[in-house]
């Protein structure tokens, strides 16, 4: 009887993380098939799910009616800095809220996670005007910079965990060589938590890449444009290019999805190491 039930359990598992399945990545096969799919298809009624006849006219058209590449570039740069400047402060962060006697940690990284929680259209005008002042807008660099700090909170919050896991003993013995805080953070520390870090700087350039509100916004001259905010200019006043937008929308995604399918063993890795407490 047990192993019956055992059994049912187990099929009822399969069928749930099966629908689960289908329901989660139906929408990226469909986008898929409608890159390739000419517009008669687009518009049969019944919908097809399979093109009748495949055709790379919609990724010629992708390129041909928006700068594509160039939207491509400003995401890729914008987003290698804003990884930089997260991490970089994140690992600082993180260090000194674990192995100094800050007071008042504890509140800080309560109000670190507040500030995470906060959405950031409540964040667009105070930052609009001040980078107006600054001369940022329009820039790689302002918008890495915004894009970095909002993405912190969950770096000191990930990292403050896996810092925690490092036995302290090992700085102390490096304290009696005579090496002192810095030289223990970079030699010592650092090389311990490639894994972890590495795991990290993926989920913030996922995230930093997706953002649309702040680089609609901030960015809005064509040669500063990412890769996000022009996937909104395909669509005319009468039409949406559906075959187009899917085209350009795959475009959009492969990195991200080449990166999360070559490196999906050390972002698991990463996370598991940051969820190990000493």
């Amino acid at each position: 009887m047990d192993q019956k039930l055992t059994g049912r359990k187990r099929v009822l598992y399969l069928l749930f993380v099966t629908v689960f399945l289908f329901v989660m990545v139906s929408p990226m096969l469909y986008m898929i098939s409608a890159s390739f799919m000419p517009e008669s298809d687009l518009n049969h009624i019944p919908p097809r799910i399979l093109p009748s006849a495949g055709t790379i006219k919609n990724y010629v058209a992708a390129f041909v009616q928006q700068p594509l590449l160039r939207y491509v570039f400003n995401s890729f740069v914008i987003t290698i800095i804003a990884v930089v400047i997260c991490i970089t402060a994140g690992c600082m962060a993180s260090y000194a809220l674990t192995r100094t006697n800050i007071r008042f940690k504890t509140v800080f990284l309560l109000f670190v996670l507040t500030i995470s929680l906060l959405p950031t259209i409540t964040l667009i005008n105070p930052i609009f005007k001040m980078y107006s002042k600054l001369g940022l807008l329009n820039t790689h660099i302002g918008l890495a910079l915004i894009v970095s700090v909002l993405d912190l909170p969950m770096t000191i919050w990930f990292l403050t965990a896996v810092f925690k896991g490092i036995p302290v003993s090992f700085e102390e013995s490096a304290k009696l060589d005579g090496a002192n805080m810095f030289q223990m953070f970079f030699y010592i520390i650092l090389p311990l938590l490639k894994a972890s870090i590495f795991s990290i700087s993926i989920l913030v350039f996922i995230g930093a890449w997706n953002r649309f509100l702040l680089s609609q916004v901030l960015n809005q001259y064509e040669q500063y444009r990412t890769v996000v905010v022009g996937l909104t200019l395909y669509q005319t006043t009468h039409t949406i290019p559906f075959g187009v937008v899917a085209a350009a929308g795959m475009i959009t995604v492969l990195p991200l999805m080449a990166m999360v399918l070559v490196f999906q063993k050390n972002i698991l890795g990463g996370i598991m190491e940051g969820g190990v407490k000493e």
